[in-house]
């Protein structure tokens, strides 16, 4: 997670100030039907550009305890809880494009340290002992072929929904080399996914004799039980890549190649509906594979150089004249990652 003073910097290249909560703000109070809004010095707000912006950030009418920034270029504008008792946070446009347009630009150097992390992950896998880099290099693995959430224990407590890495034994089912997970995800959404292994189901099958309840665990070198997070995932991904990758990588990267070989598959376009089509169809298969809504795929896990170099003709021919892979990228990936490269 980045430091408070890069997240300052971040903020001042959208031209906005980072602020929390924590200073003074507008409030909200129910009138009726209605909400009335409080200044800073206690006065009802009656000025009508406040109310109009006010207006447009859309808070939802059931939070409770909402703040909302007294300035309009704050990269927070608005927090609150909702009817479940979460905080929820509503930030200024321009803070979500430039976090979006930081999450993408990962995506090179990743994809150029995968072949080293698949490595590590090969060799580590088949290490015969529960150590800690067998169960993680195996949670890697299934981060690449299934495309579930990493997940942290506080959201999986708070929600009663679930990752990878907070998985209870009663999720997973393992037959032969098969294995299956059937689970409830973020914002609720039914989880069935299978994959066939015969080192993942192995190591799996050890995991679930385990005493405790949660699946990922692993014994060190002197016989204790330890419970394996996503922290300890990106640690391990760090000590590969020295680089801060974060196990988060795996799903953007898996939509973006995606969606770029959905793209490619599909073909050229003659007019602006056949784009629009061959779009929206790439983005809904890919939602399909994340197991996530079409709007958040497009925004958040296909990279926009990928719609970009389709939408003017480039991401085609670049795929057809690439044709040698590189060691430890497949055909597509590097296809990609070299498109990228050059177009990002």
């Amino acid at each position: 997670m980045p430091e408070i003073p890069d997240l300052i910097k971040q903020a001042k290249k959208a031209n906005l100030r980072y602020v929390s909560d924590s200073i003074k703000g507008f409030k909200r109070f129910r009138v009726g039907k209605g909400f009335k809004y409080i200044d800073v010095h206690g006065s009802v707000i009656r000025n009508q550009d406040i109310l109009e912006r006010i207006k447009s950030l859309n808070i939802p009418p059931a939070w409770k305890d909402v703040w909302i920034s007294p300035s309009e270029n704050t990269h927070l504008q608005t927090t609150g809880i909702d009817d479940r008792g979460r905080k929820q946070y509503i930030y200024h446009p321009q803070w979500i494009k430039i976090c979006q347009e930081n999450k993408f630009s990962k995506m090179v150097p990743f994809a150029q340290s995968l072949p080293k992390i698949r490595s590590k992950v090969r060799r580590d896998m088949e290490v015969s002992e529960l150590l800690r880099k067998k169960v993680l290099a195996t949670i890697i693995w299934l981060l690449e072929h299934t495309f579930i959430r990493v997940g942290n224990e506080e959201y999986a407590k708070d929600n009663n929904s679930f990752g990878l890495t907070t998985l209870r034994n009663r999720h997973v089912d393992v037959s032969g080399i098969k294995v299956r997970f059937e689970f409830k995800g973020k914002s609720g959404i039914e989880h069935l996914v299978e994959v066939s292994n015969p080192i993942v189901a192995r190591t799996l099958k050890k995991c679930i004799e385990l005493p405790g309840y949660q699946l990922f665990q692993c014994i060190d070198e002197e016989g204790k039980r330890h419970v394996v997070d996503s922290e300890d995932v990106n640690e391990y991904l760090h000590e590969i890549t020295k680089e801060e990758t974060t196990a988060k990588e795996f799903r953007t990267w898996g939509g973006t190649v995606l969606g770029a070989t959905t793209l490619h598959s599909l073909g050229s376009f003659e007019d602006e509906q056949g784009l629009k089509q061959n779009i929206a169809s790439t983005v809904k298969t890919v939602a399909s594979h994340l197991r996530n809504t079409p709007n958040v795929c497009r925004k958040y896990y296909i990279h926009p150089t990928v719609l970009s170099t389709y939408e003017k003709h480039i991401l085609i021919p670049h795929f057809s004249k690439t044709s040698k892979k590189s060691n430890g990228l497949g055909l597509n990936e590097y296809r990609v990652l070299t498109l990228l490269e050059k177009y990002s």
